[in-house]
């Protein structure tokens, strides 16, 4: 510092190192009886742009602050501004991979804003007792900060999800104590925090005062061990680790529903003793015992758990059964406050994960908010606790002087993992500690492999970018393809192809894991069922973590006050990553998406088979009986229940298969109509997550006599002959318009269509937001492996697909008949598609058969192929008889099912964060189209030969509108609504960050005909 009071000394920002003034070493944190003060609350707050010339005055007790802002902590300051929504503190910043800096470390720009943040306290009760020493904890600050108490400078805090405990004892005094944070965005320690969110900086956890009485505890770790006797009972040890000085002896550790009480006399008395009998901790079962630790001058509290985590061979086990994650990438985010936690929040997330059928959560990049690990614990999570650590944006440079190697970030590595297992170490919700995200490899990170392992060696270690498996415990890969996957479980060759045969045979050894696959982004994931089929195929796959739980979006407005979801972009980022973080199966608002609903389908902890009379229950739990469970079968008739009936059933072993009888009453066909047999299995009883009658799981067979299925009649003969095109013909209760082709009217309903429509909005899926996507090359590529090339957005647009133009070629008609066939092309392209449409009439209804014709040469996917119909803007419900409820294409139909369902446009389209084809609902019987008052159009459709029937999208919006839209708040008020019926979709895939459309799902051009009626009610 100079004359002036200027901080001359910035060289802490580029600091490799973890901190200074830190209480060391780390320990648990966990509830106790010594008191604390919190801090949280309003702030005295000055932003600058740069922290160069900013002097410490502000740290003077007698500093005037009385001119700055008002902020709360815990808090993001680039998520605060004045009431009209401008924000005054810098703006959020998007990036995946890249640093919003130069890559040069350890160094950082002067263009680094800075956040000044003090308060004025009154000095707790305990200041000046005997023996007392009081602690400064910050459970996390982005990203490195300075603390100064009194004036006296206290320390420099690094690591921002990660607790920081400073010694404040000399500083503190009774009456008027002033604290006084900065906090920069930008550090060395932003190159190890290259996460895959928002960089968002500030003091956004808690600041708490801790007194430390004489005889208090400096750690405490209630190891526990158990030795399975069955699922449900085991023998449990305890192993009380405890860090505390002489003074703090006698201690006592109780766990009164086990009636134990121990003492020890001093700390080389203290070791493992037995429990007997307990009931096991599991994701299903998460059985928890209260325990206290009782010194001198402190008790503490905590919950334990008793269950074993082995490796078997290529088995991962808990409690000597083989565990597989049904799992969710978890970041922590809210749209208002960004990773500011609140409880409430984070349980409902939670629990909306548990009603979800999720069972395990791996915690990307770092660990959570303490209490998150308490509510995993309770509600029942398989954790997989990560270190906040990723080096992403190295591999930009091919990795060059990236930190995992570089032994001047040796001590900052170790320093991160350390305080990452020392206080969440109690918790038995987590089974496997995980090194960090995306850093390459290392001696950085095999040294904290080592750590690990020496000091919690009961537990694994994971670390996706330890290929080899050389210090880690699992082989764990990220978005490998289905060829891949099922090498791995196979132990095909290709681990010999990309490894040294002496890494192959190590990695057979392993336990395999994908901590990230079906990529949630928009419209999907499609392709789960496949990957789940390859779980259960192969054992030595233990499952996967889907990328990932929720968008997100944060809260914005339009100058208008117009709310909406921003992402990468929106806030005027030099770089940016566009809407890739909005890749979640919740919507920023927590609105569940289809996509959920077709992974929970999947990954149900029941699997429900019919065959014949017989009902086939697979138990995919880990360890719980179909006890909890009631089964429930439901027989409809064209839709409409028509007897539902309680299945007997004894309860089904975890990993074992049980056959059921089905009711006589629910098997009997229809004389007339569809006849479809429901069976679903709701829980039996409330949980802590879910009410009695919650599905857990649905199958459903078809009883309808094959005889009864009405199809597609042969077409006749037609005598037709050419129209005078300046005229209109009425085709039973529709009027069709000879010069454009198109049906103008039916009844006094105003229509104009139809339109043959290959193009949708593309998904994020169809556009391939990440590099390393896949191309389906050919429609024998049945194995799912695919060859780098251009998205399926690009190919459509280059081939002309979103711009469609139309040319009647010729209109005949004859009696109640009519066929007008189009030409149908784009601009600058030669190929086309000839399309011909017949009409008829039928019991009061216009019949419509459209056959399509592309030109031979066509050489990519087409997104639909399908007419589009406009209706008046009123018409905004649907009726329908077919599969929902909600939408569904080729690779997303696992949740769909068949019956009758209800909704308005609002529920028929998905917002998602960026518009996207949405809607699709597959083998459509009977649509009614009503607005406000009555049911105004009926559409049905016939079945193929093989039963295929199209599907239909009822929207506001053309796929053109959407596709011009950055957000839902972008698309125009609807002047109409359309109606689309698709013979046939593309599928979705996961493309946008792993495998594209399978070719069964994919959608190649070809000769296509098929059948819809429309009416009036």
């Amino acid at each position: 510092m100079d004359e002036h009071g200027l901080d001359l000394d910035l060289d802490y920002l580029e600091d490799t190192g973890p901190g200074t003034g830190r209480r060391t070493p780390a320990r648990a944190w966990v509830d106790t009886d010594a008191p604390a003060l919190s801090l949280d609350g309003d702030w005295r707050f000055r932003w600058s742009p740069s922290p160069v010339g900013l002097g410490t005055a502000f740290a003077d007790p007698a500093y005037d602050d009385s001119g700055w802002d008002t902020l709360p902590v815990p808090s993001h300051w680039v998520l605060h501004g004045d009431p009209s929504g401008a924000r005054r503190y810098g703006a959020p910043i998007y990036t995946n991979v890249q640093y919003p800096f130069p890559l040069d470390p350890p160094h950082v720009p002067d263009e680094n804003p800075t956040g000044d943040h003090r308060r004025t306290f009154a000095g707790p009760g305990w200041v000046g007792e005997e023996g007392t020493r009081t602690l400064l904890r910050l459970d996390g600050v982005e990203s490195v900060y300075r603390v100064w108490l009194n004036g006296v400078e206290i320390g420099v805090g690094r690591g921002s999800r990660l607790v920081q405990e400073l010694d404040v004892t000399q500083a503190l005094r009774p009456g008027e104590n002033v604290i006084a944070v900065r906090v920069h965005q930008w550090s060395a320690a932003s190159y190890v925090e290259d996460q895959d969110q928002w960089w968002l900086p500030g003091i956004f956890r808690s600041v708490t005062l801790l007194a430390r009485p004489a005889g208090s505890l400096d750690d405490v770790w209630l190891a526990t061990s158990y030795a399975p006797s069955g699922r449900t009972r085991g023998h449990g040890r305890l192993d009380p680790r405890v860090v505390a000085g002489p003074e703090a002896f006698p201690l006592t550790v109780r766990v009164p529903e086990l009636g134990v009480e121990r003492s020890f006399g001093s700390a080389a008395e203290l070791g493992t003793f037995d429990l007997g009998e307990v009931e096991p901790w599991t994701a299903e079962s998460p059985r928890l015992y209260a325990a206290t630790v009782t010194s001198t001058g402190e008790t503490v509290s905590v919950r334990l758990g008793f269950r074993s985590v082995t490796i078997a061979g290529d088995r991962l086990l808990v409690n000597g059964d083989r565990l597989v994650f049904r799992g969710m990438n978890r970041h922590e985010t809210h749209a208002v406050r960004g990773r500011v936690f609140d409880e409430d929040f984070a349980r409902e997330d939670l629990l909306a994960m548990k009603r979800a059928g999720v069972n395990a959560v791996r915690t990307s990049h770092y660990p959570p908010h303490p209490r998150v690990l308490d509510l995993l614990d309770e509600l029942g999570f398989w954790v997989v606790l990560e270190c906040d650590l990723e080096t992403h944006g190295f591999f930009l440079a091919d990795w060059a002087g990236n930190p995992s190697d570089d032994p001047a970030w040796a001590e900052a590595y170790l320093d991160r993992i350390e305080r990452t297992v020392e206080r969440d170490k109690n918790h038995p919700s987590v089974v496997v500690w995980s090194l960090g995200n995306e850093a390459w490899t290392g001696r950085n990170l095999a040294a904290m492999a080592d750590w690990v392992h020496r000091r919690d060696p009961s537990r694994p270690v994971h670390y996706e970018g330890d290929h080899s498996c050389s210090y880690t415990d699992l082989y764990s890969r990220m978005y490998p393809n289905y060829r891949e996957t099922a090498a791995i479980g196979s132990d095909a060759g290709f681990v010999d192809y990309l490894h040294g045969p002496a890494e192959a045979v190590r990695i057979r050894q392993r336990p395999a894991v994908l901590c990230e696959y079906v990529h949630a982004m928009g419209n999907g994931p499609g392709g789960v069922r496949t990957y789940d089929d390859l779980f259960e195929e192969h054992p030595r796959l233990h499952g996967g973590f889907v990328w990932e739980w929720r968008d997100h979006g944060l809260l914005a407005h339009r100058p208008d006050g117009t709310e909406f979801y921003a992402y990468g972009g929106d806030f005027g980022e030099v770089v940016h990553d566009g809407n890739f973080v909005m890749d979640g199966m919740v919507l920023p608002d927590g609105t569940p998406t289809p996509g959920l609903a077709e992974w929970s389908a999947v990954n149900a902890p029941v699997r429900l088979e019919c065959s014949g009379s017989i009902l086939s229950v697979r138990n995919r739990q880990h360890s719980a009986t179909t006890a909890g469970l009631r089964f429930v079968g439901v027989r409809d008739v064209d839709g409409h229940a028509d007897a539902e009936v309680r299945i007997d059933a004894m309860p089904v072993e975890a990993g074992e298969t049980g056959r059921l009888a089905l009711p006589a009453a629910l098997l009997e066909p229809a004389d007339t109509g569809e006849t479809w047999l429901t069976v679903r299995a709701e829980l039996a009883h409330d949980t802590p997550w879910a009410p009695a009658g919650h599905v857990v799981a649905r199958t459903q067979c078809d009883l309808t006599p094959q005889a009864a299925r009405p199809v597609t009649a042969a077409r006749r003969p037609e005598r037709l002959h050419l129209a005078d095109r300046s005229a209109s013909v009425r085709l039973g209760p529709a009027e069709l318009d000879l010069a454009t082709g198109l049906l103008t009217r039916i009844g006094d309903l105003a229509v104009s269509g139809p339109r043959l429509e290959l193009w949708r909005a593309p998904t994020d899926n169809d556009r391939s937001a990440e590099r390393g996507s896949y191309e389906l090359a050919a429609p024998e590529d049945s194995l799912g492996e695919g060859v780098p090339g251009p998205s399926s957005d690009q190919r459509w647009r280059e081939r002309g697909l979103d711009r469609l133009v139309h040319r009647v070629t010729a209109v005949e008609v004859g009696d109640d008949t009519a066929v007008v066939r189009v030409r149908v092309g784009a601009a600058t392209q030669a190929l086309g598609v000839d399309v011909t449409f017949r009409y008829g009439v039928r019991d009061d209804a216009v019949t419509l058969r459209v056959e399509v014709q592309p030109d031979p040469g066509w050489d990519c996917t087409w997104p639909r192929v399908g007419v589009r119909l406009d209706l008046p803007v009123g018409l905004d419900r649907a009726e329908w008889f077919g599969t929902g409820p909600h939408e569904s294409y080729p690779d997303t139909h696992d949740a769909a099912y068949v019956g009758r369902f209800a909704a308005d446009l609002g529920g028929l389209d998905v917002r998602y964060s960026r518009p996207q084809e949405t809607g699709h609902r597959a083998e459509l019987r009977e649509l009614v189209v009503r607005d406000a008052d009555a049911a105004r159009l009926v559409v049905r459709t016939r079945a193929a030969a093989d039963g295929h029937r199209p599907g239909f999208t009822l929207t506001g919006w053309t796929p053109q509108q959407l596709d011009r839209a950055r957000h839902p708040d972008e698309l125009p008020t609807p002047d109409a609504t359309f109606l689309f019926v698709d013979d046939a979709v593309h599928g979705i895939g996961s493309r946008a960050c792993g495998m594209d459309v399978l070719p069964e799902h994919a959608l190649w051009p070809g000769a296509r005909a098929f059948e819809v009626e429309l009416s009036l009610p």
